[in-house]
């Protein structure tokens, strides 16, 4: 899952979000309440973890806002206010649960696995490109119905490829995606990832087309 986290607490951004990347997940870090509210606007995170109090705009009311647009994805809230006024409140604009700081990571954990298991399935939950298809829900891929095995780097960037449906994607993009913004990873990981799945896809009939400076695409393979 893809998951962002909106806290302007350095320190405890950057501990959640090295647990979750150590739990196989990618994550997006923001600190600012108005960066954050146009960023929710159109991005691809499963799940947000939003912080009440934030500068520029605060939390609760980017919440309000996510919900206006009749985005469902689960929110949880973290909150220094353990008042139960407060907490309704956050309840009321739409959160999907909370947490109250300090916490424990072994909770936060448990809170994430639960919102995982309430996401809605999507109505149409197989992409597919040729004979290859992914499940948006088990994040796995399939050959003329039968499981390939993918390492969860390379499952990432064939989700990705066959969202895009034969357009072009950026390596910038791919970078995000598999590492979350602003990660200081090399962009010739990306590289790495992109071969070993060219590799795997070959022989059944599919191909990854690289366009320098451009980006990646899916192709029948000829």
């Amino acid at each position: 899952m893809r998951i962002a986290i909106i806290e302007d607490n350095d320190s405890l951004a950057k501990g959640i979000a090295y647990r979750l990347q150590d739990l196989g997940h990618a994550t997006d870090l923001l600190s600012d309440g108005l960066e954050a509210d146009q960023f929710l606007r159109d991005d691809g995170n499963d799940i947000v973890v939003l912080d009440i109090n934030l500068p520029g705009l605060d939390g609760l009311s980017i919440l309000r806002n996510l919900r206006a647009r009749g985005d469902g994805r689960p929110v949880l809230l973290l909150t220094a206010r353990a008042q139960t006024g407060d907490l309704v409140a956050g309840l009321d604009a739409g959160a999907d649960d909370y947490l109250t700081k300090p916490f424990a990571m072994a909770e936060f954990e448990a809170r994430i696995r639960a919102l995982a298991r309430r996401r809605e399935t999507p109505a149409d939950d197989r992409l597919s490109f040729g004979p290859v298809g992914y499940s948006l829900t088990h994040h796995s891929a399939t050959v003329r119905g039968e499981a390939l095995d993918l390492a969860r780097r390379e499952l990432a960037v064939l989700e990705k490829l066959i969202r895009a449906s034969g357009r072009l994607v950026s390596k910038e993009t791919l970078l995000d995606h598999l590492y979350g913004a602003g990660a200081e990873v090399e962009p010739a990981a990306v590289e790495v990832h992109v071969s070993r799945l060219r590799k795997r896809l070959r022989p059944f009939g599919v191909d990854i087309e690289v366009q320098r400076g451009l980006g990646y695409r899916l192709i029948e393979a000829g």
